[in-house]
């Protein structure tokens, strides 16, 4: 019941294929984010386990495939820098944000320096001078003069969203003025975005500040325009600025994908040679025990084999057969003496029976036979038969004892024969017992693999093999000192001319036999 219940359920498992995933963070950071991502790293395991099952004839191979797709992104935000530094490549030193040169603009502007520009340096500054009001180039209303410029961003290659942020320092003297910085970024001739901030409002004594904002994006920019305007109300000094900075913050999505591929192979053994007894005892330990952790599972350690170790159990074994050998050869030298003892004493007894079964014979003859004249030799006739009686136990006694001593001289040749090959067997009766005690299932292991060439070398005496080899000395003067000389050919003439001549002649002489005939 137990057996067709694991060939029933084997194959239900073997088509179970788990799939988990596992995700650290989750992350949203697309095309359609507007303004800067939080900067992480999101880690997303994708594991998935298959088991095939390739059965053989003792057992079967269960082979556990685990593949695991690990997927890491990581969004950081990422700094241009000012794009209207001249040394950062964006603009060059004529739209520099230090403005030391007019960008231009709408209506009348100047460009003071030393004292003319307060607070904020004695270095060129920008002013705006015009009381106009009128509505700027980017759509911003009451202005009468503008500074403006657009810069190409196009080489950051970002399309994940982010946020420009701007800072200027102004100098507003006169409360009555104003002044306004307005951003426009645009994807190719399209408007992603477009903010002004009135830095300063007419009516605000505001004096020297710096300012500091931004707006955030979606997507990607190609080009950033920028505005800077306001109006000078009074006429006696309109609102100063300097040290304009734009920088441009943007996502940046990295997504790297790595897979690992885990293969491990467990071999199952199928016991067959075990009975369901044992069987049975098995499970009777496990279901009546506990296995805890003091429950220790200890490998059974195997002795170190060598040629000495196995010489000793073979002598020790050929002892015991040389001992066993000896009392058989007792117990059959014993038997062979009752057995003679006995075929004399019967063969004693065989001539006594033979020469009164002969005396009986005869009488029976001789009455028989009888008539009035024959019984006066009646005596003779008794006597020669008792003398014949007598050689024929003779003749026959002599045989049979040069017969029993054939026999224990043969015998005993057979003993000696038989000593001699029990001497020679009992080595290989010891191996044989020594392969014997090799356990099938382990025949091939370290051990049994080493014990059965120790074996071999034992059996074949291969260890005094070499003992009575002798080392062959070189022959005196078998090497010469002669050295050929180079780039010399010495010939032989005399041979040459026998050997090309003569083949010469001979091949003439048989074109001539041929032509001939």
């Amino acid at each position: 019941m137990k057996k067709n219940l694991q060939n029933f359920l084997l194959p239900l498992w073997l088509c179970i294929s788990a799939s988990l995933s596992f995700s650290s963070q989750a992350i949203d950071c697309d095309t359609d984010t507007i303004g800067l991502c939080t900067p992480t790293i999101e880690e997303i395991i994708d594991q998935s386990i298959t088991e095939t099952v390739e059965y053989e004839a003792d057992g079967y191979t269960v082979t556990t495939t685990t593949t695991t797709d690990t997927t890491t992104t990581t969004i950081t935000n990422e700094d241009s820098g000012n794009i209207l530094d001249s040394e950062n490549d964006f603009v060059t030193s004529s739209k520099d944000g230090k403005m030391n040169i007019d960008w231009g603009g709408q209506g009348p502007a100047s460009m003071p320096s030393g004292s003319s520009c307060g607070q904020l340096g004695t270095d060129k500054c920008a002013q705006i001078t015009g009381s106009g009001n009128s509505t700027s180039t980017m759509g911003v209303p009451n202005m009468g003069t503008t500074f403006i410029q657009t810069v190409d961003i196009s080489n950051l290659s970002f399309d994940k969203g982010g946020k420009t942020n701007y800072s200027i320092k102004v100098d507003k003297q006169d409360a009555n003025d104003s002044i306004y910085m307005h951003i426009t970024g645009r994807d190719g001739k399209t408007n992603v975005f477009s903010g002004t901030d009135i830095l300063s409002a007419s009516g605000t004594n505001s004096g020297y500040q710096s300012y500091e904002g931004g707006w955030d994006f979606s997507g990607s920019l190609t080009t950033i325009i920028i505005e800077i305007g306001g109006r000078d109300i009074n006429l006696s000094i309109g609102p100063l600025f300097d040290d304009v900075a734009i920088n441009v913050l943007y996502n940046v999505v990295n997504t790297i994908i790595t897979q690992s591929i885990t293969s491990v192979e467990m071999f199952v053994a199928l016991n067959i040679d075990t009975p369901e007894d044992v069987i049975d005892v098995v499970e009777d330990i496990f279901d009546n025990n506990e296995m805890n952790d003091e429950f220790v599972l200890e490998p059974i350690e195997m002795n170190d084999t060598n040629y000495d170790i196995v010489e000793i159990e073979i002598q020790e074994i050929e002892m015991q057969e040389v001992e066993m050998a000896e009392l058989e050869i007792q117990v059959m030298e014993i038997e062979i003496e009752t057995e003679l003892e006995m075929e004399m004493e019967l063969e004693t007894v065989e001539p006594i029976e033979e020469t009164i079964e002969s005396e009986v014979e005869v009488k029976e003859d001789m009455q028989e036979e009888v008539k009035p004249k024959e019984e006066i030799k009646k005596e003779e006739v008794e006597k020669e038969n008792e003398v014949e009686s007598k050689e024929i136990e003779k003749e026959q006694e002599q045989p049979k004892e040069t017969q029993a001593k054939d026999k224990e001289e043969v015998q005993k040749e057979n003993k000696e024969v038989e000593k001699k090959s029990e001497k020679e067997s009992s080595k290989e009766k010891a191996v044989k017992k020594i392969m014997k005690k090799i356990d099938d299932k382990k025949k091939y292991d370290d051990v049994s693999q080493t014990k059965t060439l120790i074996v071999m070398q034992v059996l074949g005496d291969s260890k005094t093999f070499f003992n009575t080899q002798q080392a062959l000395n070189d022959r005196i003067d078998f090497f010469s000192n002669v050295t050929l000389p180079d780039t010399v050919i010495s010939d032989n003439n005399i041979a040459s001319y026998l050997l090309f001549e003569g083949s010469n002649g001979l091949m003439n002489e048989m074109v001539d036999s041929q032509w001939q005939n």
